[in-house]
């Protein structure tokens, strides 16, 4: 099998991981003592830093052969997929090759566990160091972790790598032993944790060597057992909390070839992976927390047909409308259709005179979802528009594949 039928198995065999974001990378310095690699410009995945920069990053996997057998993966040991395997010469040649034709920035480098965790993640770090040390590739460079690989091993991929990430892989923990039997939770979290004090600490001493400067993420896979969406909230909140995650990524089950009869026969509705985002950016930057934005009470799941603040607001009519002109920040960050620049600017001019309604169309808020909200000097919401009636209004067009 040449190069070009193995990147061909094995690009594909990556895209069920979808904790591939190059947020956060800085560059190494090395382009002006002759490196070659950056995260600063444009480029076969696309991620997108916080400003909105578009990073082109070549997403591989180093083999999808595994010794794991876990139920929901297209590479499990019992799957009829075909196999191929990267020598770790071929992944730095490709890298370089694709760099250098300006169609990509960096890397994301994951792996199915062949021989054992240790040998596996010692061909990882091999790669990350060759292209580090021998071509002084300044480009970014994300290395899936294995929980099980030695801590030296882990601590050598800091090292070379801008970013680590360990997936969870499954909501809860019964959800992993039903779906996962050969994985433990508890050796996951204990490997997240190391992550995180390396981390801490190379922040901590400023001449501390590098470590992984844009953090640790993880993935859920969202959909293969029966967790809510609840539970999936929860357990992002844990692990924001507790290892300081720079992101949780959400990927909807893809029904798999041979799949197992445990497994459901369709794959959730992509809008549902869409609203855990939303929801996600609600709780990280919106000051929400998981249980309001799913309540104990009902089933657990968010609406498909409105975004979930939306929907937060109208399960608390008594809290609007709200006054634009002295709210504070963090109950106007709660008003539909607001976010957070909009907020800052509305402040801003607040501070220097009163906000009328105009000032919104002028700001190009969607009126039609914020008016129902806010009063400003000239508008009031009509008092006679119940929830029900909002609802109709302000849901979104029936859906259930939201990319489709």
């Amino acid at each position: 099998m040449n190069v070009t039928q193995k990147l061909a198995i094995l690009a594909d065999a990556a895209k069920y991981d979808a904790s591939c974001s190059s947020s956060g990378g800085k560059g190494r310095n090395s382009l002006k003592s002759g490196g070659i690699g950056s995260t600063e410009g444009m480029g076969i995945c696309h991620a997108y830093a916080p400003d909105g920069r578009c990073i082109s990053l070549l997403k591989i996997l180093l083999t999808n052969f595994c010794v794991y057998d876990c139920v929901y993966c297209v590479n499990r040991r019992s799957s009829n997929v075909p196999r191929a395997r990267f020598t770790v010469e071929e992944v730095v040649e490709l890298t370089l090759a694709f760099y250098r034709r300006n169609y990509i920035e960096g890397l994301f480098l994951s792996s199915g566990i062949i021989q054992s965790p240790d040998y596996t993640m010692e061909q990882l770090v091999r790669v990350a160091r060759t292209l580090r040390t021998e071509h002084r590739f300044a480009g970014y460079i994300h290395l899936k972790t294995i929980p099980d690989a030695a801590p030296e091993l882990i601590d050598a991929a800091g090292r070379w790598a801008d970013r680590l990430s360990i997936n969870v892989e499954m909501p809860t923990e019964g959800g992993l032993k039903s779906l996962a039997p050969e994985k433990d939770l508890g050796d996951i979290r204990s490997a997240m944790g190391r992550l995180r004090l390396s981390i801490d600490e190379a922040k901590a001493e400023k001449k501390a060597p590098r470590f992984a400067p844009a953090g640790q993420s993880t993935q859920m896979i969202v959909g293969a057992d029966a967790a809510s969406d609840r539970d999936v909230l929860t357990a992002s909140t844990n692990l924001y909390i507790n290892y300081r995650l720079r992101r949780v990524y959400y990927s909807a089950f893809s029904p798999i070839p041979d799949a197992s009869k445990i497994l459901p026969l369709k794959p959730p509705p992509l809008v549902r992976e869409h609203r855990l985002y939303q929801a996600d950016w609600l709780m990280r930057f919106y000051g929400f927390a998981a249980d309001e934005i799913a309540p104990a009470g009902d089933d657990g799941m968010l609406s498909l047909d409105m975004d979930p603040k939306l929907a937060w607001a109208l399960r608390h009519r008594e809290r609007f409308p709200v006054d634009v002109n002295r709210a504070s920040r963090e109950m106007l960050l709660r008003v539909p259709g607001l976010g957070v620049k909009t907020v800052d600017k509305l402040i801003a001019m607040r501070a220097h005179r009163r906000i009328r309604y105009d000032d919104l169309v002028r700001l190009r808020v969607p009126v039609k979802k914020v008016a129902p909200f806010v009063e400003t000097v000239d508008h009031r919401p009509r008092g006679d528009r119940d929830t029900p009636v909002l609802h109709r209004e302000l849901r979104e067009p029936a859906q259930t594949d939201l990319f489709g």
